[in-house]
């Protein structure tokens, strides 16, 4: 089975409360622009960054509560606004095989539409009460913003692994990082096995690491590096013309942070929960 076949069994157990969280993305805005957002939410994604976080919680002994559900709803609209921004900054005309917002409606109308589910989300976050949530927010926004601009600065230059791990946390793990955290700080169990936002970072990071070494490894010179966007393989082989020797080094990188994460996870209740966690890490290393 490959990696799609082996996180549908693994996110099927929660799925019900997935539904909950999908349900509450809810969007209201003129037509024919509504009807194109609604189909772009709903399409066919991982969900991932609701997904662990939920088998986080049920690993706890623990019943998601509405508010959880609700903070992992507005962590979906701020990844989707991300992506609609990322189309316009890399002038992509398609997504999840369909058009783009910013190509079927334009890259202004794109910009706004991300913004409003930004402002959805964070609608979402004020109605919730807690400045520590909104706290988690407002950082990782701020820093996913750091992160494309500094991607944006370094183009074409090979930078250092430190730069890289930063900006990684900064456009990818911090979401991650938040959606753990927010969930915590809305734990009604005050028993707390581990830290569940350095689980959230450190798998957050990994996922980057893997998503950057698949492109290398199926699209050889990719996309991105042909933006002047260099990733570790190239990082390490200091070249961009043959950064083979870069590509096992990548997988030692991605391997330390999945061990990372994995240590953190180790300390959970055994339970069938937990065991879906750990799959999804090898799935992380081996796929």
């Amino acid at each position: 089975m490959n990696f799609n076949d082996k996180y549908s069994q693994i996110k099927i157990v929660v799925d019900k409360e997935l539904s909950i969280v999908e349900n509450k993305m809810v969007v209201s805005v003129r037509e024919p622009l509504n009807s194109q957002l609604i189909k772009f939410l709903s399409s066919p994604s991982k969900r991932i960054r609701s997904v662990l976080p939920l088998l986080f919680i049920k690993a706890c002994n623990q019943t998601p509560s509405d508010t959880q559900l609700e903070v992992l709803s507005a962590v979906e609209l701020v990844h989707n606004a991300s992506l609609i921004h990322d189309d316009i900054i890399d002038e992509s005309e398609f997504r999840r095989g369909e058009k783009t917002i910013s190509a079927k409606f334009g890259t202004k109308l794109g910009v706004i539409t991300g913004d409003y589910l930004l402002s959805q989300a964070m609608e979402k976050i004020v109605k919730i009460g807690s400045l520590e949530i909104f706290s988690h927010f407002t950082s990782t926004l701020k820093y996913m913003c750091i992160g494309e601009i500094n991607q944006n600065f370094d183009k074409f230059k090979i930078g250092t692994i430190e730069e890289y791990i930063e900006k990684s946390k900064n456009k990818t793990a911090r979401l991650f990082e938040t959606a753990f955290a927010c969930c915590e700080v809305l734990n009604e169990n005050p028993q707390k096995y581990c830290n569940a936002a350095e689980f959230g970072l450190n798998t957050g990071i990994a996922f980057q690491i893997r998503d950057d070494l698949l492109n290398v490894i199926r699209f050889g010179a990719s996309n991105d590096i042909k933006q002047g966007i260099y990733n570790s393989a190239v990082i390490y082989s200091g070249s961009v013309e043959n950064y083979s020797f870069g590509i096992e080094k990548t997988r030692d990188l991605l391997n330390n942070y999945i061990e990372n994460a994995k240590s953190q996870a180790a300390k959970l209740p055994d339970n069938d929960y937990k065991y879906k966690i750990f799959e999804f890490l090898e799935l992380l290393k081996n796929d």
